[in-house]
């Protein structure tokens, strides 16, 4: 991107006059012996210093401030669900913490390039007072001084989507709307990457957060950002808003620096899953719902196979079913493993969260 500054010709020489009118006698009284020489020096280094002011003014005026997260990314809602969700990345350090915005009852958003991070939250307020994602777009990139740097994407909680990407977005960049999503990504090694995110997204099947994944997998396999890849995040909102607002978002999960974030990502959502079935066991247990606790266990292993603590939960729910027998064999791989779950067995009795007989906690605590 090349700069180019204008100086007025006279603004050096105006200055010099305006000092020497207005300091020159201070100048003399301070020091008396300063010679003419001297009052030349100090006024050559005020323009000097004055030039570079100007410069480094022209400079902010002519970059767009903010992050600079040149990046590939998708806003989506799902038809079915409604759930609304963005997903991104980038080869820029913790991209989702500027990129990635998102609100229950309200939409996503994806604000990249020279990103302007102010449309984050100003684009969910406007949606939240019943703006469309088209109305959004237009409102924010209108006011904006730096609109030819940015790439703004907004879906909204009825489905609306609307992009912009701006005329000097590094090349190559572009995006693709489809029904109820938008891909769009700058820098990138081709023009091939947005249209095939849109394409694998229309045709991928399952919840939103595997489809966004798949999405930005294929981004990256059609080449990706042009410098290589660092982070990605995704953030996935419920369709409503409740009374309840710590589980409107139903995933929050990013990667920050990672030489394969995608990959890693896709790996922290099966764990995402994982727990989301623990907690729901913990729910079930709270409730003394065993059969159900039980069966949420098992779902989360079928996540996260080598969790020990999963496998854990799994063999006190066994237990507490009357099903010791085939919780034994659990309980002693997770001891060999780890002794400290031995020592925390013992103490879960006075919690109510073991219920069995002193024999068979003995019996628990000695295998071997």
């Amino acid at each position: 991107m090349n700069l180019t500054v204008s100086t007025p010709p006279f603004a050096c020489r105006g200055i010099s006059e305006r000092i020497q009118t207005s300091s020159s006698s201070q100048i003399e009284e301070s020091r008396p012996l300063a010679s003419g020489r001297f009052k030349s020096r100090c006024i050559e280094r005020l323009c000097i210093l004055f030039l570079h002011s100007a410069l480094l003014l022209g400079q902010s005026r002519s970059h767009p401030e903010g992050p600079l997260a040149h990046t590939f990314s998708i806003v989506a809602r799902d038809p079915a669900t409604g759930e609304m969700g963005v997903a991104v990345q980038s080869h820029w350090f913790s991209v989702g913490s500027a990129v990635s915005w998102a609100e229950a009852g309200a939409g996503a958003i994806a604000t990249q390039s020279f990103v302007n991070v102010s449309f984050g939250p100003k684009g969910l307020e406007l949606l939240k007072q019943g703006k469309t994602a088209g109305e959004v777009v237009r409102l924010l990139i209108e006011a904006d001084e730096g609109r030819d740097f940015r790439q703004l994407a907004v879906v909204d909680s009825r489905g609306n989507v609307a992009v912009h990407t701006g005329k000097k977005c590094i090349r190559d960049a572009g995006h693709k709307t489809g029904g109820q999503f938008a891909c769009q990504a700058n820098m990138m090694l081709n023009n091939k990457v947005w249209r095939a995110m849109a394409r694998v997204y229309e045709r991928a099947d399952g919840p939103l957060a595997e489809r966004l994944i798949a999405a930005l997998e294929a981004g990256q396999e059609a080449g990706g950002d042009i410098r290589g890849r660092q982070s990605s995040a995704i953030l996935i909102v419920k369709p409503q808003t409740s009374d309840r607002p710590w589980e409107d978002r139903l995933m929050d999960l990013r990667v920050e620096d990672h030489p394969e974030p995608v990959r890693e990502l896709k790996r922290l959502v099966r764990i995402h899953r994982a727990y989301a079935h623990m907690n729901a066991g913990d729910l079930a247990v709270e409730k003394n719902d065993m059969p159900s606790a039980l069966a949420e266990y098992r779902s989360a292993e079928v996540f996260f196979p080598d969790n020990l603590e999963m496998k854990y939960w799994h063999a006190v729910s066994l237990a507490n079913t009357g099903l010791l027998d085939q919780a034994m064999p659990l309980f002693r791989g997770i001891f060999a493993a780890d002794e400290n779950y031995r020592l925390l067995t013992r103490r879960l009795p006075d919690s109510g969260l073991l219920n069995i007989s002193r024999k068979d906690l003995k019996k628990v605590l000695n295998i071997r």
